[in-house]
């Protein structure tokens, strides 16, 4: 069965005629024709008594609402698809890490809104490994995460590198690690550590360092907001690894001190010190791209990494 069956089979019911239906359909008489027998062929009954006038037959009368609503629905969802490739589309779906969201989103959520005043956006924040589970199924358009290289190997999907940051220690204003200008990894070690949750990349940033240098992090607590990070660490002797991004509020805070990490020196290499970093991606699905809001986030999105990346503007911002 075909669409344009059942849509010469509604035509015909409406004119009462073979030859008016094709007509307005702008087919020759005998193509219409074959096109309804090719559909009472598949449904074995007869859709029409053929005499002075094409009347329905009691088969013909039991599919007339039913073709009329498939054909409805077809007619919609074509409108839909679309507007979708036009930009049209009602709403667009970011999900984040939650420094992206704080600190990265702002202006360019403030930029797309008014280049497309009809689209809503919606965004959440989620770890990196759930975000990217929920563009998977397809519930967001775009993900803003930590590099995941075994999640984002689909070849549906589009990663680009936004930027990569180090990896520092957040401790309370007077605890004594302050007294070095970069913590060496064996002083970090004494201390215990809060850490984002399972599911986060964070975490499993950490455990790969720690597996690759033979490190054991005291873990005694694990958290899922920045803000609950900062209540922690304050307290005294308990202290977090977090990057750059989600320091920015940390660093305006009296309570609170940031140090660089001493990177970690490879004697058996003889290429530069190992420095803890992460890497941000967006990514996305090599169909949504193509979607003009979309498209347009994601542009936004690289010029903002430029301001970001950019030397001047950040000193001019310090």
């Amino acid at each position: 069965m075909r669409i344009e069956q059942l849509q010469a089979f509604l035509v015909i019911a409406e004119t009462g005629s073979f030859g008016q239906a094709a007509t307005k359909c702008s087919i020759t008489q005998s193509t219409i024709s074959r096109q309804i027998q090719a559909l009472e062929a598949n449904l074995g009954a007869l859709l029409f008594h053929r005499s002075a006038q094409a009347r329905l037959t009691v088969a013909g009368e039991k599919l007339l609402p039913r073709a009329r609503k498939i054909c409805q629905e077809w007619a919609t969802v074509g409108q839909e698809i679309k507007d979708l490739q036009a930009g049209k589309q009602p709403e667009l779906c970011v999900a984040a890490i939650h420094s992206v969201c704080s600190h990265f989103l702002p202006p360019i959520l403030q930029k797309f809104c008014v280049d497309y005043p009809q689209v809503q956006l919606r965004v959440t924040a989620l770890g990196s490994d759930r975000t990217l589970k929920v563009l998977r199924d397809g519930l967001v358009d775009i993900a803003i995460v930590m590099n995941n290289r075994f999640l984002t190997t689909s070849s549906e999907m589009t990663v680009d590198l936004l930027y990569e940051e180090k990896i520092d220690v957040l401790m309370a204003a007077d605890h004594p690690l302050t007294s070095y200008k970069e913590v060496p990894y064996t002083e970090l070690m004494k201390y215990p550590q809060v850490v984002f949750k399972d599911g986060y990349g964070m975490q499993r940033l950490l455990q790969e360092w720690c597996s690759m240098h033979n490190l054991t992090i005291n873990a005694v607590m694990e958290l899922n907001t920045l803000d609950a990070f900062r209540g922690v660490v304050r307290q005294g002797e308990i202290v977090a690894l977090l990057p750059e991004t989600a320091l920015i509020e940390s660093s305006k805070d009296e309570s609170l001190s940031v140090r660089p990490l001493l990177p970690i020196v490879d004697e058996s290499n003889p290429k530069p010190l190992q420095q803890l970093t992460r890497q941000v991606v967006l990514v996305s699905t090599s169909d949504r791209i193509t979607i003009p809001p979309i498209a347009h986030f994601c542009h936004l999105v690289r010029q903002q990494v430029k301001k970001f990346n950019d030397p001047t503007l950040n000193q001019s911002a310090s």
